[in-house]
């Protein structure tokens, strides 16, 4: 598997119809954690700080995921975390700013993550966030009439959730707890262990 996902990360770096687009930037940042896992999350594109850090899911949005991966019992290093889009989309003058990838950069960069799909084979897969959930699954919709649900993508399960940039902006319990309620649906599909208190996070105090 290793050499399988090294092939398509040379693949990924010169992936010809995301750069002749001449809209994304040049540093890939590929995808982290582990390979054999039954978890897969799939976010849109980098930002400044993966790109820096040439890894997906880092700075305060990174930070977000990771704590609601330990909400669940598990760390960055027992998933595998990627985005559908390999390079951070581009503007002019850019520094810090980030933008959401085009639906033309989906549709070019979409053959290397569904090869990525195919290589993981993964028993679930978390779409965060609407860009990411509408290039997977090719329909249209927002995160709150996509969520809540099971969809199929080739025989895997796909669950959408909010971003988690989403969180840091919108900080209401009620927020997280409809986050959390699919990543409760997501472990009981995969049997995980889900404790009392797990189950009762983000839910209002009597």
């Amino acid at each position: 598997m290793e050499d399988k996902l090294q092939y398509l990360r040379n693949l990924a770096q010169n992936w010809k119809p995301a750069r002749e687009l001449n809209s994304l930037r040049d540093t890939m940042v590929f995808a982290t954690g582990n390979p054999h896992t039954k978890l897969m999350l799939i976010g849109e594109a980098p930002g400044y700080y993966e790109e820096v850090q040439q890894e997906p899911f880092v700075g305060r949005a990174g930070e977000k995921l990771n704590q609601i991966l330990r909400a669940m019992g598990l760390s960055r290093d027992m998933v595998y975390i990627s985005n559908i889009v390999k390079f951070r989309p581009a503007l002019p003058n850019q520094r810090t700013n980030n933008r959401a990838p085009t639906p033309e950069e989906i549709e070019a960069c979409l053959p290397i993550i569904m090869h990525e799909i195919r290589v993981i084979q993964p028993k679930m897969i978390v779409a965060l966030g609407g860009t990411a959930a509408v290039g997977l699954l090719g329909e249209q919709g927002s995160v709150s009439s996509m969520r809540g649900r099971f969809h199929d993508l080739n025989g895997i399960p796909v669950r959408v959730t909010y971003h988690p940039s989403y969180l840091l902006r919108s900080d209401s319990p009620r927020e997280k707890r409809k986050v959390w309620e699919d990543m409760l649906a997501v472990m009981e599909r995969l049997d995980m262990p889900i404790s009392e208190k797990q189950r009762g996070y983000f839910l209002p105090r009597a």
